[in-house]
């Protein structure tokens, strides 16, 4: 069978399979959220100062707070069926569109930094490995050590005075400059700029694990007996290196930006909060400190998808890296 329609018959499968996690994964949010104390209309409350019972009534009526657990959650699963999130009474708008508002300045942020902590993890990885015991390797281990130890809010407040007041190379903070009404290439080019003192600071800490994952992952492999039969063949080392070493050694890398995808959301939330970036973990946030439960599970849901997603897509990539691994 052709092996393209093989993969997308183990897509169309692992999508199936996917239905009752996500079942599983909103009733699970669901039940967790409604553990703490508190609600809705207590957050109101609180703000306002004081409020009667009565007052306290109408507000939990009002979101449908008044009704036991079991059909709240009937109403929440019929609701989401439909694509229907809820409503957000922080933000007094849906939430679905909220959270697709927050998504993309999320989504671009998490694109750049595994574009960067695994291209240059995978490059510092190979060199350190290419250079066992060397300057090099010291170097990059050290390197890759420090990274990973230093705090992500430190790293973020270090290069705003730096690269932000000192140089004056990038703006502070933010997505884009809303007051210059940039359009086109030049709101690009904008976006491009803020985005980039955001996305070096989330990368640093990701970028070592990968360097230390790619160096374990090459030696492991160059000490495997078909490494050994390659040389044996008389193959030239660059030929063993990139042929037949690297594309063993990023099977585990590969999985780990997979299993990664997830953890970028909950630590882009220290990242979002020093450079303001408007993303999901900012929101996400700010809702668990309003008690905004809707807007919070909305966020959950769109997270676990993407991660479904994403490790749907590093399985089909498998395959491609190793030709012994089959999809079907």
């Amino acid at each position: 069978m052709n092996q393209t329609v093989k993969r997308f018959r183990y897509a169309m499968k692992r999508l199936a399979q996917a239905v009752p996690i996500v079942l599983a994964i909103i009733v699970i949010n669901f039940f967790l959220l409604h553990l703490a104390e508190g609600d809705a209309a207590v957050a109101l409350a609180g703000e306002a100062g004081s409020a009667t019972p009565e007052y306290m009534a109408q507000l939990r009526q009002k979101f449908g707070l008044d009704k036991p657990l079991p059909v709240q959650l009937g109403i929440y699963l019929k609701n989401v069926l439909v694509f229907d999130l809820g409503f957000s009474f922080r933000h007094n708008m849906p939430v679905a569109e909220l959270v697709f508002d927050r998504f993309m300045p999320t989504l671009l942020l998490m694109v750049s930094t595994i574009l960067i902590a695994v291209g240059f993890g995978v490059l510092l990885g190979l060199l350190a490995a290419s250079g066992l015991n060397t300057w090099r390797d010291t170097f990059i281990s050290v390197f890759a050590l420090v990274t990973y130890a230093t705090p992500l809010f430190w790293v973020g407040l270090m290069m705003i005075i730096l690269f932000a007041l000192n140089l004056g190379l990038f703006p502070t903070s933010g997505m884009e400059n809303f007051a210059a009404f940039h359009e086109g290439w030049d709101r690009v080019k904008d976006i491009a700029h803020h985005l980039v003192m955001p996305t070096i600071t989330l990368s640093l800490f990701y970028l070592a694990l990968y360097t230390r994952l790619m160096r374990s992952s090459m030696l492991e492999q160059a000490g495997m007996d078909y490494v050994t039969t390659a040389r044996a063949k008389g193959l030239t080392e660059r030929r063993i290196v990139f042929g037949h070493i690297l594309r063993n050694a990023l099977l585990p890398v590969v999985t780990m930006a997979g299993v990664q995808v997830g953890a970028l959301i909950g630590g882009s939330v220290i990242v979002e909060s020093v450079f303001a970036w408007p993303g999901l973990g900012m929101l996400a946030f700010e809702a668990l400190f309003s008690r905004d439960l809707n807007l919070l599970l909305g966020i959950f849901l769109l997270s676990a998808l993407l991660v479904i997603a994403i490790n749907l897509v590093v399985d089909i990539i498998y395959s491609f890296l190793d030709p012994r691994i089959e999809v079907g």
